[in-house]
C-alpha cells in the first residue's frame, strides 16, 4: 500500500476575524485552468453573542473581565504534491521557510482583497506574519492539512527580525503624540502611500500604480511646505523626475497590467516617496 500524497502548507493564526467566512477555496491564476493553492478558514473557539437589538443597555461592572475572543486559522495548501513522503520530509529538515510563509501570506491577502471587494467590506484589512499569533509550515496528506492537521511540521516565529529598532520606535511614539495632540497633521499622502505599499505587498500590482499615482501628486505639494530639514528638497527634486514614470504605469493600470519596467519603476518610486516621509517624519516640525 502506498503512501497518500504529502502536501505543503502554511498555517496563520489571528485573534480576529479576519474577512472571508469559514470554509474551503481554491485559487488559481486568472487564465490557468490548474489550481495553485488551496485555501482553508476555520474560526476556533468562538464566542455566542447575543441579540442586542432593542435590549435595553445593561449596567457595566466598574472593573470589568476581559472579553473573550474567537481566533482565526488560516491554512495555505499547496495545489501540487510532493513527488513523494522522503522529498516532503527532506524539505521539510532544511527548514528554509521564509519565502513558504511569504507566499502563504500574499496568497491570503489575495482572498481577503476578493472578499473586501465582493462583500463591499472595507474593514477587511491586509494582514502581517507580525499580527500572526502563531505561523505554522509543515506536510500531510491533502484532507489531513485541510482538516487542521499534519503529518509533520515546524512552528515559526512570527516576527523574527521584524522589530522595528529602539530609535524607530520611539520616533512613531513621539509623531503620535504630536498628532494627537494637535502640534502636526497628517498629510493626505500619507494614507495613500499606506495602501500603495499594502497593495504592492499583496500582488496587486494594478492597484499599487494607481494608488502611488495619487499619492505622488499629493505628496508634490505638500512635501515642499515642510522646509528644507532632512534633504527634502533633494528628495521632491528625486520624485518629481519619476512623475511621468508612475502617471504612465497608473494609465497602463487602467487598460489591464505593467510591464517589467513600469513593475520596476513603481517599486522604486514607492520606496523613495516612503524614504521621504520617514525624513519628514524624522525631522518632524513639532521637535
Amino acid at each position: 500500500m502506498t503512501d497518500p500524497a504529502a502536501f505543503s502548507f502554511v498555517q496563520f493564526e489571528f485573534a480576529s476575524a479576519i474577512g472571508p467566512p469559514d470554509g474551503r477555496y481554491v485559487m488559481r491564476t486568472p487564465g490557468q485552468a490548474e489550481a495553485d493553492r488551496v485555501l482553508v478558514l476555520q474560526t476556533l473557539g468562538a464566542i455566542q453573542r447575543h441579540r442586542v437589538r432593542g435590549r435595553r443597555p445593561r449596567s457595566a461592572a466598574p472593573e470589568p473581565e476581559p472579553v473573550s475572543v474567537s481566533t482565526t486559522r488560516a491554512t495555505v495548501i499547496a495545489a501540487q504534491p510532493f513527488a513523494s513522503t522522503e522529498a516532503a520530509t527532506t524539505w521539510l529538515e532544511r527548514g528554509d521557510f521564509e519565502e513558504h510563509a511569504r507566499a502563504g501570506l500574499t496568497a491570503l491577502n489575495q482572498a481577503i482583497a476578493a472578499h473586501r471587494i465582493a462583500a463591499q467590506d472595507p474593514s477587511a484589512r491586509d494582514l502581517s506574519a507580525e499580527q500572526a499569533l502563531v505561523i505554522r509550515a509543515g506536510y500531510g496528506a491533502g484532507e489531513q492539512v485541510a482538516d487542521g492537521r499534519w503529518s509533520a511540521a515546524r512552528e515559526l516565529t512570527p516576527a523574527a527580525g521584524k522589530r522595528p529598532r529602539r530609535e524607530a520606535a520611539l520616533r512613531s511614539q513621539e509623531r503620535l503624540a504630536a498628532l494627537l495632540g494637535g502640534r502636526d497633521r497628517a498629510l493626505a499622502c500619507e494614507e495613500p502611500t499606506l495602501a500603495a505599499r499594502a497593495a504592492m505587498d499583496g500582488g496587486r500590482l494594478r492597484v499599487a500604480a494607481l494608488m502611488l499615482d495619487v499619492a505622488l501628486r499629493a505628496a508634490l505639494t505638500e512635501l515642499p511646505a515642510s522646509g528644507e530639514t532632512a534633504r527634502l528638497p533633494e528628495r521632491i527634486a528625486e520624485l518629481s523626475q519619476q512623475r511621468a514614470t508612475v502617471a504612465a504605469a497608473a494609465e497602463s493600470a487602467l487598460r489591464g497590467e505593467l510591464d517589467e519596467d513600469q513593475e520596476a519603476g513603481v517599486r522604486h518610486t514607492l520606496a523613495r516617496l516612503e524614504a521621504a516621509l520617514r525624513a519628514r517624519s524624522a525631522a518632524g516640525p513639532w521637535r
